[in-house]
């Protein structure tokens, strides 16, 4: 076998202490576009802490995806410049709680060598985990390294992705993204310049600074939250999107969903650049 491979296979990273307080938690959530409306109850409970009549802040379940930001297996020692998001699939233990001192355990799952310049994707899992040692919840992430890859390793097949239903889409909405909006969730920990430098974005081959893929993974969450589960972030169980396709700051994506029982398929689009953003979307409720 490959001393790549096994080198890659074998990175792991138990322990990692984190914390984070309702700053962080609302920054998430305004970051991905909660609180446009300052006069909606429903998002203001995710953004506002005080209120003339308390109540708890709700947190929007992908902050699961930032809440211990720079946990990870290892260093991978890949070309960071071609390394692109693939996916994100999060199941979701129990609600996050507003403020929590956690834990992050991570480990390598598989490495998918694609060969010699077809770049190879890295799938890792990091679960969460609060001071008692319960867990709060699960992220795989996959990698697409596309300046890396033919060092040898098996050859191995991905999963299959869930699969859209065929017939249209029961509800079909729209989420506005500000010019600004990637310069507020840049705060939330992806300091990468692709993201907020114009000189470096054309650099990478893009006209401008383009969204994060986990703020539209973010928006795709609230567009669940806002349809079929009524913004009760207790209802989540599973989250799940693959990336192909980025959102520029300011334009709109509209998200197409099927509910099947209490899995809600989605996919999202620029529809005025005719382009899918996220595919094969799946949340799972309960």
């Amino acid at each position: 076998m490959s001393a790549r491979y096994e080198e890659l296979k074998g990175l792991k990273n138990l322990g990692q202490k984190y914390a984070y307080s309702d700053r962080e938690v609302m920054l998430y959530a305004y970051g991905i576009g909660l609180g446009g409306d300052p006069m909606d109850e429903k998002e203001l409970a995710f953004v506002n802490e005080g209120t003339l009549t308390p109540r708890p802040l709700k947190v929007v379940p992908t902050f699961a995806s930032v809440a211990a930001w720079g946990s990870g297996p290892g260093e991978m020692n890949l070309n960071r410049v071609m390394v692109v998001d693939g996916e994100r699939d999060i199941t979701f233990h129990q609600p996050l709680p507003a403020a929590a001192h956690i834990t992050a355990d991570s480990s390598v799952l598989e490495v998918y060598d694609k060969g010699k310049d077809k770049g190879v994707v890295i799938s890792h899992q990091t679960v969460l985990k609060n001071e008692k040692g319960e867990k709060l919840a699960t992220l795989v992430a996959s990698r697409f390294a596309r300046g890396d890859g033919g060092f040898g390793g098996p050859n191995l097949t991905q999963p299959d992705p869930h699969k859209i239903p065929s017939r249209e889409p029961d509800r079909t909405i729209d989420i506005s993204t500000r010019p600004d909006q990637a310069l507020v969730y840049r705060l939330c920990g992806d300091r990468n310049p692709l993201h907020s430098d114009p000189e470096f974005a054309k650099k990478a081959g893009f006209p401008r600074p383009i969204l994060h893929g986990m703020c539209t993974y973010g928006i795709t969450c609230r567009g669940v939250l806002q349809t079929y589960a009524d913004y009760d972030p207790s209802a989540f169980r599973q989250h799940i999107a693959r990336f192909s396709s980025p959102v520029y700051p300011g334009e709109t994506v509209t998200m197409e969903l099927w509910k099947d029982g209490n899995v809600i398929s989605f996919e999202a689009k620029v529809k005025s650049r005719g382009v899918t953003v996220i595919k094969n979307g799946k949340t799972v409720l309960g």
